[in-house]
């Protein structure tokens, strides 16, 4: 289970409230999942050992949900928590997310790591992409 993922991305938008973004509720509902997806649910308590749960729902109405333990907090620079989806318990990923003052811009490096397979990270890698995406234009509106 050596397989990782790491993606880069610059915001035009300061660390601060790229930051709150990942870390407020309200504001991660509005970008959590990929392009299409909705998520009626976020609950983000962002301390060590605070839980957090979400679930996505697809365009055809079926329901993921995910949860995980927040491990790190160093705002506004750090973020580390596990990642587990509700029907493969047996897994829990780890994810971290940097955020680097790039001036006006933020940088993010995102990743992830201990998945299962290559086509896993693959899938994951399509799907936050996608949610990177929707976190541009949130935070372009």
């Amino acid at each position: 289970m050596s397989h990782s993922l790491e993606i880069k991305r610059v915001f035009d938008a300061p660390r601060d409230l790229v930051f709150k973004a990942w870390t407020e509720p309200e504001r991660l509902a509005q970008w959590w999942g990929p392009e299409g997806f909705v998520a009626p649910v976020v609950e983000f308590d962002m301390r060590p050992g605070g839980l957090w749960r979400a679930c996505l729902r697809g365009p055809d109405g079926t329901n993921l949900w995910q949860h995980g333990v927040c491990h790190q907090i160093v705002p506004p620079e750090f973020l580390a928590y596990s990642f587990i989806w509700d029907d493969d318990p047996s897994l829990e990923m780890l994810v971290s997310v940097q955020f680097v003052e790039r001036g006006e811009q933020t940088e993010m490096i995102f990743a992830q790591r201990l998945f299962k397979s290559a086509e896993q990270r693959d899938s994951h890698q399509g799907g936050w992409s996608s949610s990177f995406n929707r976190l541009t234009a949130y935070l372009a509106s």
